[in-house]
């Protein structure tokens, strides 16, 4: 186990911050936010998409803020999402920089007539952030897809 170490109240602040970068991101994903969660992102971001974890190939890689729109706005294709952001770990921090990685669980409902699916999805996000104006952003998303479960739901 790690040893804590004590840390100064900008540290823990920037930390505090970071945490709820990743937590925005979720929340305005599930409201469907798609200007919102651009909005997180640096306007030179880079974020890849890799559908298997397992394979070293992206599925998805898009440069800047912009090119998100339509990732976003995918989403609307579900009836509702819930992302629950699991641990978010900090590997490194100095100064206006931050590397990190976090666990996220994304349910997708959809709806045809009377019949409802759910796809769960186990996600990892291995992120840069940088603080630009006071604020953090994502520099680098990488999104590593675990596993898919998909059912019926009643």
């Amino acid at each position: 186990m790690r040893q804590h170490i004590t840390i100064s109240p900008g540290e823990a602040a920037d930390r505090l911050a970071i945490r709820e970068l990743v937590e925005a991101y979720a929340h305005c994903a599930d409201r469907r936010d798609a200007r919102g969660q651009m909005s997180l992102f640096t306007t030179d971001t880079h974020f890849v998409v890799y559908m298997n974890a397992k394979d070293p190939t992206p599925s998805q890689e898009l440069h800047s803020r912009e090119a998100l729109a339509p990732v976003f706005a995918d989403l609307n294709k579900y009836d509702a999402t819930t992302h629950f952001v699991g641990q978010s770990t900090i590997f490194t921090l100095a100064n206006d920089r931050a590397t990190g990685e976090t666990y996220c669980l994304a349910h997708h409902v959809t709806v045809d007539g009377e019949k409802r699916h759910l796809m769960v999805a186990s996600l990892r996000y291995y992120d840069t952030f940088v603080k630009t104006e006071g604020a953090w952003l994502f520099a680098e998303r990488l999104l590593y897809v675990d596993w898919l479960e998909e059912r019926a739901l009643s």
